[in-house]
Parts: structure tokens; C-alpha cells; sequence
């Protein structure tokens, strides 16, 4: 156990030298609240995430050891990065992208970087050892191992969230066939009384089991969603682009403790810095990527950044896009961005854009969008 014990204590410190601000470590037993991940599951609350569904999904989430029979430990690490900007004045911004995405795709650096702890394990021990490293893509309930490996509870938000660090944290596995020694499991839940992050969802998405209806979550809609994002919700969208910070600006834990947390991999980017909102109504189905290259922002591809851009231009009330909004809704090969295109143009034009909206309705040659342009002329008759 000494010799175990003197190992965790270098590969922590070794973390720590990689650039992970948390490490923990916890067992390869059943995570707490399984029942509960299960239960959202069977109440349809993941949406269209189908791959969280599954029976194999299910039982692996469950038990580690079904992804590595020969685990022993679970080293679980936590990464700071910048929180976003904070309130901006009215008008002043024209699109946002939750703060972890502005840089490189975090499951790139973090995966080297356990990469790089995974090497440095195997230089201690003088031999390779079986192991798997995840983050964010892996058959893991991630949350519950960092809460059993010490590093913070569950919020209200169904963040996890770090008692002097507060929320804006990117979380990294490593299951092991190591017996290092665990940590002290996070018992405490110091969210109290407070229900800030629920009242200031825009779409009332966070449930009252710390757990979200992921069909109305911003950050699903503009990421996970590859369809049609429903009508009723692209409103509350409001101007975000790619994901959705709302809840974590809101959290008192955030308010006093989140770290800044500068890191090169992180800092914003190419087609971010600035954030320019005709600059993703204007990507071009061949070269959409020449700028989003190892970004998380590639996840929803050019369909769904047009898509998104379009219901941003029309919560924001952008006349000087509708130019480029109407060559969408009239050209663009996407279906799915026509239809949004022509929303947005009823938004920001509303009985100004009627022959507009008529003209692309007597050409467009799918049920789908025509739909949705009658639904934006109803919505104009309506004001």
C-alpha cells in the first residue's frame, strides 16, 4: 500500500503538471444513482440521444468493469477553463458560444494529456498496464465518478461543482487495472435552497432531480439536435450559437469562486475571435471546416451552425442579414436551414417580408419548408 500510495502521489502531482487542476480517485463499483440515470432514460428525457439508450449503454454506465474487466481504480481529473464574459448591455452582443467551446475541442487536449499521464504511469512502473481513457464520449456516468473521487457534488444544474472552484470544469477518466488507493468520496450538497440556475433557464429544461429535459436544453438543441429545432423553443434560444452557459452564470458558486483559468488550448480562435454572426450564415458547404477545424463547433456541422445562426439572426432582430437570410431560404441545399432562414426573416421583417416569404413558398419544392413558411406567414398575421 506504501509504494501504491507513493505512486498516486506522483501521478497526482505529475496532473497537475499536465495542466489537470483536480484529480481524484475513486473504485470501478456501480456509481450512485444509477437508478436515476435509468429512470431518465425511460422517461424519454434524452431526447435524441439515442446512444444513451441502449441496454449495452445502460449496463455499462452501470459497471465499469464491463469496459475494462480488469479495472482496480479510476482516475478521474478535473480542467478550469475561463468562465464567459459576464452581462453584456442590451444590443451589445450579436451571438454567444458557451465558454468551454471558444478553443480547441476539449476531448482532443484532454485525451493527450491522460495520454500523457497514461505514459507516465507506465515509466513508474517499468512495464504497460491495461487501461481506457474517456472524456465526455465514453459509456461513463462521469459526474458521479468525479462526486465518489472527491472532486465536488452535483449541482441543481446537474453540474458538478467544486467548492472552491466552482463549476466551469471539464472532466477526464481514466480506468486503470492499478489498485491506487481512493479518495474521499464528496457526501455534501451545497446548492441548499437555492434555485437560481432552474428559474433562469430560458427553457425551463432543469428537472427536479438534478437531472435536464434534454429536448428543451439550449445546449442539445444547438449541438445534439440534427433536425428541426420545435418552433415554440427557437425564441428562447436567444443568441446562442453553440451551447449555453446560463445556468452556471447564474450559480452563486460561480459568482464567488470560478476560477480564471488561462490555457492556450482554450483561448479563443479563427472564426470566434471575434464572433461575428454573418461569418456562420455565410459558411459554404465545401469550406465550412477551413475555420472550425478542431473545434468542438464542427460536432453540428455547417447544416447545423447555418440552422443556428439563422434562429440567432432572428432573435436578435439583424436587418442587415436579411439579405443573406433570403438567399438561404431561397438556395441553400438544406432543408432544414430554409425553413429556419424563412422563420428568421418573418422575425425580423414581419409584414415587410409577407411577398417575400409567398415568392419562396410558390418555388419551394419541400413539404417540410413549405410548412414552415406558412407557419412564419401565420406568425406575421398573428402580431
Amino acid at each position: 500500500m506504501d509504494n501504491l500510495q507513493a505512486l498516486k502521489t506522483r501521478v497526482k502531482t505529475k496532473a497537475g503538471e499536465l495542466g489537470f487542476n483536480l484529480f481524484g480517485i475513486t473504485t470501478p463499483e456501480p456509481p450512485p444513482h444509477t437508478d436515476v440515470y435509468r429512470a431518465w432514460v425511460d422517461a424519454g428525457r434524452h431526447a435524441g440521444m439515442g446512444y444513451m439508450a441502449s441496454e449495452r449503454a445502460r449496463s455499462r454506465r452501470a459497471n465499469p468493469r464491463l469496459i475494462l474487466p480488469t479495472c482496480r481504480s479510476i482516475i478521474v481529473t478535473g480542467t478550469y477553463y475561463d468562465p464567459p464574459a459576464g452581462p453584456q448591455p442590451a444590443g451589445a452582443v450579436e451571438a454567444r458560444v458557451a465558454a468551454y467551446a471558444v478553443g480547441e475541442d476539449y476531448h482532443r487536449t484532454l485525451v493527450r494529456r491522460m495520454e500523457a499521464l497514461a505514459a507516465y504511469i507506465e515509466e513508474q512502473l517499468g512495464r504497460p498496464f491495461a487501461h481506457r481513457i474517456y472524456t465526455d464520449t465514453g459509456p461513463l456516468l462521469e459526474r458521479e465518478l468525479a462526486m465518489r473521487a472527491g472532486l465536488g457534488w452535483i449541482g441543481k444544474n446537474t453540474c458538478l461543482i467544486h467548492p472552491s472552484g466552482g463549476s466551469y470544469l471539464l472532466l477526464a477518466e481514466m480506468l486503470l487495472e492499478l489498485d491506487l488507493p481512493p479518495d474521499t468520496p464528496f457526501d455534501s450538497d451545497h446548492c441548499g435552497t437555492c434555485t437560481r440556475c432552474i428559474e433562469a433557464c430560458p427553457t425551463a429544461c432543469i428537472l427536479p432531480d438534478r437531472t435536464l429535459d434534454a429536448g428543451r436544453c439550449i445546449s442539445y438543441l444547438t449541438i445534439e439536435e440534427k433536425g428541426t429545432i420545435p418552433t415554440e423553443l427557437r425564441n428562447r434560444i436567444g443568441a446562442w450559437l453553440f451551447g449555453c452557459d446560463v445556468c452556471q452564470q447564474v450559480c452563486p458558486w460561480n459568482l464567488r469562486f470560478a476560477r480564471s483559468a488561462p490555457d492556450p488550448a482554450f483561448a479563443p480562435r479563427g472564426i470566434l475571435d471575434p464572433l461575428q454572426l454573418h461569418r456562420f450564415l455565410e459558411l459554404e458547404a465545401g469550406s465550412w471546416r477551413s475555420e472550425l477545424r478542431d473545434s468542438p463547433l464542427e460536432r453540428p456541422r455547417r447544416m447545423g451552425l447555418v440552422r443556428n445562426a439563422a434562429v440567432v439572426a432572428g432573435n436578435t432582430g439583424r436587418a442587415d442579414l436579411l439579405d443573406r437570410l433570403e438567399m438561404l431560404m431561397m438556395k441553400d441545399e438544406e432543408e432544414i436551414v430554409r425553413e429556419h432562414a424563412a422563420w428568421a426573416i418573418a422575425r425580423i421583417a414581419g409584414a415587410r417580408s409577407v411577398e417575400t416569404l409567398k415568392r419562396a413558398l410558390a418555388s419551394e419544392p419541400s413539404e417540410q419548408v413549405r410548412e414552415g413558411i406558412q407557419r412564419a406567414l401565420s406568425s406575421i398575421s398573428r402580431r
